[in-house]
């Protein structure tokens, strides 16, 4: 596969194309720095974070704000599979539930050691699903001190896209659209926002939102062991999701926008971002190439048929992927194929962004909530993501 032929990588602008005065760069990872908006106090007061507690990971952002934006201080992320066995069970299991813990100890030593207050933290469709969810949330607030909310399908949805507002109104990532269709693949749920965009203003209102009962765990306990996932099972799954599908077209009539080339289609999950990875022939995942990056629909499905034909063993020594990951690769393919069935975009935005960046704006936003600031952190110009912090941890997809 020739991969500098099939997939274009997002740049940053060498120059502003926007209003000079509440237009600075868009936040990034570890080693982003921007000035643009005046300097503001230094202490711990300064330092927002972000935990978002998902049916498979656990992931805590630490971020300063800066010009606009924020510059990532500490990051961490760990596979927990909270919500294994949720599908037949409708609990949290024991083993499930240690797991997760000890991600939150080190979660909350990180943030004891850094001392930071403005803390923002969420669980996802494990906790909303599980019947002992809240009383496993008790548990960790008790032996963490860290307090974690369970967020609506609708805010989990709406914390994605603003995630990805410069993305929804970059002009290198194709003409104006009126119209944008996100989606999050995630462990225990897939979440879909469609979204109007104002080009000329920058902004953007939700149209609706979708939260669908599907994810990469359930997906692969719901049609058993994935090490022998055949192509008729393959193709059962994505049956399956494609069902949950129609209502949400026939009441938001998307397929007639895309007609019209109007919708903007944008994926944040690990799916993606794997599938990204593969046709760029990365030989290890670099966030920077990435993220931003512009998926043609075609390359994508190669993609998937190569992943389906290297079969679980290949997918496990995958340097992008690993034996963690690998059970969870195909169900997120299956999902995706499903999505673009149902909605044909030409090319797909890669986002490697997600509840923790949307977080951390959001709190930016509000501690700082003069005009000038709100604009420049809701809408930035540029945004290219630098991983340069080696204490980063990811095992999660």
């Amino acid at each position: 596969m020739h991969t500098q032929n099939t997939i274009k990588p997002y740049q940053p602008l060498t120059e502003r194309t926007g209003p000079m005065d509440d237009t600075p760069p868009w936040p990034g990872p570890p080693g982003r720095s921007f000035h643009a908006v005046p300097p503001v106090r230094g202490g711990e007061d300064d330092l927002f974070a972000a935990l978002d507690l998902g049916t498979n990971n656990c992931r805590l952002m630490i971020a300063a704000q800066t010009a606009g934006g924020f510059r990532v201080v500490d990051s961490y992320s760990r596979m927990v599979r909270l919500g294994e066995g949720l599908h037949h069970t409708g609990f949290l299991n024991r083993d499930a539930m240690e797991r997760t813990m000890e991600a939150l100890h080190s979660c909350a030593e990180r943030l004891g050691r850094r001392q930071v207050r403005n803390i923002r933290a969420v669980a996802t469709e494990a906790c909303r699903r599980a019947t002992n969810g809240q009383a496993f949330l008790r548990r960790a607030k008790e032996e963490t001190g860290v307090e974690i909310d369970i967020i609506s399908g609708r805010e989990e949805a709406w914390l994605a896209v603003e995630s990805c507002a410069n993305l929804l109104h970059d002009p290198r990532l194709g003409p104006p659209r009126s119209r944008a269709l996100l989606f999050d693949i995630g462990g225990g749920s897939t979440e879909i926002a469609w979204v109007r965009t104002e080009p000329d203003r920058q902004t953007e209102s939700l149209i609706g939102y979708l939260s669908l009962p599907v994810g990469v765990i359930t997906l692969s306990e719901q049609f058993g062991p994935v090490r022998s996932l055949t192509d008729t099972t393959y193709r059962e799954m994505v049956a399956y999701t494609r069902a949950f599908l129609r209502d949400f077209e026939e009441i938001h009539r998307i397929g007639p926008e895309i007609r019209r080339n109007q919708v903007r289609l944008i994926g944040t999950s690990g799916t993606v971002t794997t599938l990204a990875s593969l046709i760029l022939n990365l030989s290890r995942y670099a966030r920077a190439a990435v993220d931003g990056s512009l998926l043609p629909a075609a390359s994508a499905r190669l993609a998937v048929r190569k992943l389906q034909q290297m079969g679980h063993r290949g997918i496990e020594q995958h340097p992008c992927i690993g034996s963690d990951r690998a059970p969870f690769v195909l169900p997120g393919c299956a999902i995706f194929e499903a999505i673009h069935d149902m909605w044909p975009v030409g090319d797909i935005v890669v986002a490697d962004r997600g509840l923790r960046d949307g977080m951390i704006l959001r709190m930016i936003r509000k501690a700082y909530a003069t005009p000038a600031i709100r604009r420049s952190v809701r809408h930035p110009a540029s945004y290219k993501r630098h991983v340069t912090q080696t204490s980063m941890q990811v095992t999660g997809s």
